[in-house]
């Protein structure tokens, strides 16, 4: 697949001229139009329903098409699309046919990279993290990074940013092997397990990939991988036998950046840092979970290398605000605390579901979980439900999944059946308008909510609490506060869920359901 992208280094993002980018209202998209445009670009885009970057985008003189039309391609130079957007797009087909230059995502931002000093973030988990900790760090050293993240840091609202100084800092997206296209001063790979498989095949082929990625970095740059992960190592280990030097972090006895004494709390995380036996002093971070702490630990190591000083670091983990469906806190309502994450892989939902079960506390934890792909659904639903068993109460919705179709027995219909909790505290939902009240039906004062998995997902979170605020309401008020016609236990509540998958052969209890009004808008980028 690669063959097709463009290497880093042969456009710069002045070569592109008037530039038109397909979806361009998800956030890896809109992150990138916000770099163009904050560049002196002439920017357009495309999308279907008005999502919040937009505003920003047109207050900084995009030009934003609500259609996507021949006409909208009137003018343009450069067409920019994603993985999600399909080769036979009414856009796309007219952008060939002017014989107008057409850029993966992935091109446009090497475009935009070209002299400068690349700082790629890839790994299975933790890349939107990792690469906003490593932008704050270079921020505080005073070095104005340019920035392209896949989220948006909270309190600052943006995910991209065209800076003055020498590095850009980018996460390099391995799901279609676009990232194999960069030229890294530093390569950050947080860790390696097997996820995309539709287009890997095997964890085998995605080492290899990583490994590949990897070799690409400059000789006279760093590779900085974690000591603690099994793929991360092994990643260590091939390239060391090619001669190449690996930096490591982690709590393994072996690694350059040693941690000790780690401690998590719903408070955030703390460790002692050294290299070579020489203390680098305490780092603390204000969200909680260890693997937030190894996260951390990656921007360390990155900032030593490159020869900033640590107390930038130490300065910019501290004051780390989160980033935005990254464990991000949405509010409190009704005693009732929600949050949203958008783990979708078993691992990273592991890993939240414990972080969160540290903040509820002696209060339970409910989520609301929509799955991400109906593949990984299937060949993980194993491991994607005993994630799920870390909960207290469960609500399930369909499986998000733009242009796939479902098989026979696929679905949330099956995976909640595999779910080892009780039958009455899980349900499956194919019904997104029924979802927050079921939630506020099950919900007590003092438990934790989380919103977690598919993009669309994140759209629920003010949803629940309003419910939970309309319960609350209704209980001063000394109304009925259950909702009526919404059953517990295992069965399905009708209705449709946006962006689930359509098919034949729907799951028993499930109804086969149509895409959102703007079909896969929510996962373009």
């Amino acid at each position: 697949m690669t063959a097709q992208f463009t290497p880093a280094g042969t456009l710069t993002a002045e070569d592109l001229g008037t530039i038109h980018l397909i979806g361009v209202g998800g956030v890896g998209m809109s992150g990138l139009a916000r770099l163009f445009l904050t560049r002196g670009l002439p920017v357009s885009g495309s999308e279907l329903r008005e999502w919040p970057s937009l505003a920003g985008l047109r207050a900084l003189g995009g030009t934003i098409h609500m259609s996507h039309e021949a006409t909208n391609l009137d003018g343009v130079d450069t067409v920019v699309y994603s993985s999600a957007i399909p080769q036979d797009h009414l856009e796309m087909q007219e952008a060939r046919r002017r014989g107008l230059r057409v850029l993966h995502r992935s091109e446009a931002l090497a475009a935009a990279m070209t002299g400068r000093r690349t700082v790629a973030v890839a790994g299975t988990h933790g890349k939107t993290t990792t690469t906003s900790m490593v932008t704050m760090v270079l921020q505080q050293a005073g070095t104005d990074p340019s920035f392209v993240i896949g989220g948006e840091i909270s309190e600052v609202g943006s995910g991209a940013h065209h800076g003055t100084g020498e590095y850009f800092v980018v996460e390099a997206d391995e799901s279609d092997r676009s990232f194999l296209i960069y030229r890294p001063y530093v390569s950050i790979i947080t860790n390696i397990e097997a996820d995309h498989l539709n287009t890997y095949g095997d964890l085998a082929n995605l080492e290899a990939t990583f490994a590949e990625f990897a070799r690409l970095t400059d000789p006279d740059g760093f590779i900085i991988t974690c000591a603690d992960d099994p793929g991360g190592r092994r990643l260590a280990e091939t390239l060391r036998a090619d001669g190449r030097r690996v930096h490591t972090y982690g709590e393994a006895p072996d690694a350059d950046l040693r941690l000790s004494e780690m401690a998590s709390s719903a408070q955030g995380v703390r460790y002692l840092a050294a290299i070579d036996g020489r203390s680098l002093g305490e780092f603390r971070l204000p969200v909680p979970g260890r693997h937030m702490g190894l996260n951390s630990a990656s921007s360390v190591l990155a900032a030593y290398l490159l020869g900033l000083p640590l107390e930038a670091a130490e300065a910019a983990l501290a004051a780390f605000p989160g980033v935005r469906r990254r464990f991000e806190r949405k509010g409190v309502a009704d005693d009732v605390l929600v949050y949203d994450e958008y783990a979708y892989h078993p691992t990273s939902m592991t890993l939240a579901l414990q972080t969160l079960r540290e903040v509820a506390g002696d209060g339970r934890l409910i989520v609301v979980f929509q799955p991400y792909r109906l593949y990984r659904t299937r060949d993980l639903q194993a491991e994607i439900a005993e994630a799920l068993a870390i909960a207290d109460e469960l609500v399930l919705l369909e499986v998000f999944g733009p242009g796939e179709l479902r098989q026979p027995g696929e679905g949330s219909a099956a995976l909640v059946e595999a779910v080892s909790l009780p039958a009455e505290s899980k349900v499956f939902v194919d019904s997104w308008e029924a979802a927050p009240a079921e939630v506020a039906r099950r919900a007590r004062p003092g438990d934790v909510v989380v919103t977690m998995g598919a993009p669309p997902i994140s759209l629920m979170g003010d949803q629940l609490l309003d419910a939970l605020l309309a319960r609350a309401d209704g209980a001063a008020a000394g109304g009925v506060t259950t909702p009526g016609g919404v059953s517990g236990g295992s069965a399905a509540i009708g209705g449709t869920v946006p962006g689930a998958p359509q098919g034949s052969g729907t799951a028993a209890g499930a109804s086969a359901v149509g895409g959102a009004p703007d079909g896969a808008a929510p996962a373009v980028g």
